[in-house]
């Protein structure tokens, strides 16, 4: 018989991104797992990470309403790009791999959370001929 007692720590997460919709974070993860706003659900492993880049959202300069910052979060086999605010708490857990989940949140948590997420898209890298 199995107990449900175990000597496992929780998740390392500071309180105000606890509930966040938006990401998780969890020691210990192969895999980041990247949920488009089609719904799509991809696994990319952290072993094929290559860099990430924050910065100004460039829509900005022609949508007053676009959100204010990008995140583009590069893999061997693909390139992830995040847009919202308050990236900056989540390109901190990319740089520690602790990132277990990355999603969109509607408009109406914005206001609520440090850190929102207002969409999420994945490109993959085309293989050479």
């Amino acid at each position: 018989m199995k107990s449900n007692d175990t000597n496992e720590s929780p998740p390392i997460e500071s309180a105000s991104n606890r509930d966040n919709p938006c990401f998780g974070t969890a020691p210990d993860i192969a895999t980041l797992n990247v949920i488009t706003g089609q719904g799509a659900s991809f696994q990319l492993p952290y072993a094929q990470f290559l860099y990430s880049e924050l910065g100004a959202n460039p829509a900005l300069e022609e949508d007053a309403q676009a959100p204010p910052q990008r995140l583009v979060v590069r893999f061997a086999m693909a390139e992830v790009m995040v847009l919202g605010s308050g990236l900056k708490s989540i390109e901190g857990v990319i740089q520690k791999h602790t990132l277990k989940f990355v999603q969109s949140a509607d408009g109406r948590h914005a206001a609520a959370l440090k850190t929102h997420v207002a969409s999420v898209s994945i490109a993959f890298a085309k293989e050479a001929p």
